[in-house]
């Protein structure tokens, strides 16, 4: 197979991530345009002891007490409490998401936020400054995204130790000085995902199929989840799955273009499915079509964005696991909220968002509003309540 010619494919991926990346706007003019949502109670699972100490969300669902239920919209907050949110970065779709869903819940609930990213998962140094920022703020409640499972937890201790309590969203760590886990199943991205694909691989008529993976960055722990879900599906699947490469790398446009050519340049004569991350799907469709394969090898996400939605509806991507960013965001904030006013009597040590599924079946008629943020809506990192700062 001929190598593919990546200058015209990154110029492209530059025009892309420009249209993708989103610039700040001040908390009025973003106030002006999305006023505060409401919600529908959201379903979820909440978690209880006893379970597996230093474990994942995945132990914990494996190990403690699971009650099925969902999560009402909390009151309005009786001070403005001040709530700091360290995410990995804000380059893909699905960081910007949960902004969203931070920031209108923040107008509802009238407390103060902001969000501080780092500049992507190699940067875990830049992800602890900003927690010991945090922590000397006196922030009245920090939530994390930890850039790494293991690597954030004696930061994660350092607040508990001097009062801060500490939330997670959506990345996983086996901290046990969390104070709420708020995520999804993390392995289920991955079964979910490979299911689907084995699924429409049976209907295909296919007894084997062979799968490469672009999970993102090797140390998160929503890539560890989504590798072991999508082994444990291959593991039971009815037909031969084969995974025959895995290649890590940061979510980025460009780095993951690259990636998905190393993949077709060794395995695209045999390979029938790509399945990655919610930044790392997509920037496999140029070197797809560069290569001649787009119409043989079906890209699967593992992660859906309103950009996705758009590439499911073209036939570039056939599939999307959807973990429901704005949702996560919304129970993070209101579980915080909720804790600092007390109102939690029996504190759950995870509540898992349940996942859903897209694909061209379901792509026009899915709810949206609980995953992706308005067409319009442009990164917005902090708020203040009016009249109180």
């Amino acid at each position: 197979m001929h190598r593919i010619n990546l200058r015209q494919c990154f110029s492209k991926a530059i025009l892309v991530m420009a249209v993708l990346c989103a610039f700040s706007m001040p908390p009025a003019l973003a106030e002006s345009i999305h006023p505060a949502a409401k919600f529908a109670p959201i379903p979820i699972l909440s978690i209880f002891p006893p379970l597996k100490h230093n474990g994942s969300a995945d132990d914990a669902l494996a190990t403690g007490q699971v009650v099925a239920g969902a999560y009402t919209m909390a009151a309005p907050a009786s001070k403005p409490w001040r709530i700091a949110f360290l995410f990995p970065h804000v380059k893909d779709p699905y960081w910007v998401d949960c902004t969203y869903g931070l920031i209108s819940e923040a107008k509802r609930l009238g407390v103060a936020i902001d969000i501080f990213p780092a500049d992507g998962y190699n940067d875990l140094i830049g992800q602890l400054r900003m927690m010991d920022e945090a922590i000397a703020a006196k922030y009245d409640a920090i939530v994390i995204s930890p850039i790494s499972q293991t690597g954030n937890n004696a930061s994660i201790a350092k607040a508990r130790a001097l009062g801060i309590p500490v939330f997670e969203l959506a990345n996983d760590s086996t901290s046990d000085d969390l104070t709420i886990k708020i995520t999804s199943s993390l392995r289920a991205m991955g079964t979910d995902t490979t299911d689907w694909v084995i699924r429409d691989a049976q209907k295909r008529g296919k007894k084997s199929i062979n799968i490469a993976l672009l999970p993102g960055p090797k140390d998160a722990g929503w890539v560890m989840g989504e590798v072991e879900g999508t082994r444990i599906a291959a593991r039971n699947a009815p037909i031969k799955v084969n995974i025959v490469d895995i290649r890590y790398g940061d979510s980025d446009l460009i780095g993951q273009s690259q990636l998905a050519e190393q993949v077709l340049v060794k395995h695209g004569k045999h390979l029938d499915y790509i399945l990655g991350c919610t930044d790392c799907a997509p920037a496999a469709i140029m070197p797809l079509h560069a290569a001649g394969l787009h119409k043989r090898i079906k890209i699967v996400a593992y992660g859906l964005t309103r950009e996705m939605i758009h590439h499911i509806r073209a036939g570039e991507v056939v599939a999307a696991t959807d973990v429901k960013a704005v949702n996560q965001a919304r129970v993070t904030i209101d579980a915080a909220v909720d804790y600092l006013e007390g109102r939690i009597k029996e504190r759950p040590h995870t509540i898992l968002i349940k996942l859903g599924m897209v694909d061209r079946a379901n792509v026009d008629s899915y709810d949206y509003d609980i995953s992706t943020a308005p067409q319009d809506y442009r990164t917005t990192l902090s708020y203040r309540p009016k009249g109180k700062y």
